[in-house]
């Protein structure tokens, strides 16, 4: 019996998190509900582990259709609780601010991720331990690696507290 909604499959990795040395490199394993698959990689220099999760999720989830269901399959617990535990909306309601009243970290990934978001039916985080035997994990890992050993050029981040000028209102 075939799905009735696309499964992104998503994984980041970066070597020298967050040190000028940093090479990160994202995968994501796009299946359809007929069960094709097209896999998505990518990376940057002089970037973070979070950052790679996280664009991971946004271009796989980019790559379905609008106003389809997605599972979002990942083993970063920063990408799947901000969706799932509303950290999205508790850090737009306090101006972009955590808890701690300090800047979000990421955010204007965070704002290409709630563009997505609204741009399908339903996005579902579905949360797996990584390096624990998940077959589709475990490949979008290997891919994620063999991407951070390609020569990216650096991620063209904001400032801390950047954003990218969208209006989200």
């Amino acid at each position: 019996m075939a799905s009735t909604g696309y499964t992104v499959v998503t994984d980041g990795a970066c070597s020298a998190n967050g040190t000028e040395e940093a090479r990160g490199g994202w995968a994501a394993i796009v299946i359809t509900p007929s069960g094709e698959e097209t896999v998505l990689t990518g990376g940057a220099a002089l970037t973070t582990n979070n950052r790679m999760e996280l664009t991971a999720a946004i271009e796989g989830i980019s790559a379905t259709p609008e106003g389809t269901s997605v599972e979002l399959v990942t083993d970063s617990s920063y990408v799947a609780r901000a969706i799932s535990d509303g950290w999205l909306e508790s850090w737009q309601k306090r101006g972009w601010k955590t808890a701690g009243r300090k800047p979000v970290k990421n955010r204007d990934l965070w704002e290409r991720m709630i563009v997505e978001l609204r741009r399908h039916g339903s996005v579902t985080p579905t949360l797996v331990k990584g390096h624990a035997g998940h077959p589709a994990n475990e490949r979008a890992d290997r891919l994620a690696q063999d991407a951070a050993t390609e020569d990216w050029p650096p991620e063209d981040m904001p400032p801390e507290g950047g954003q990218l000028g969208l209006d989200l209102d």
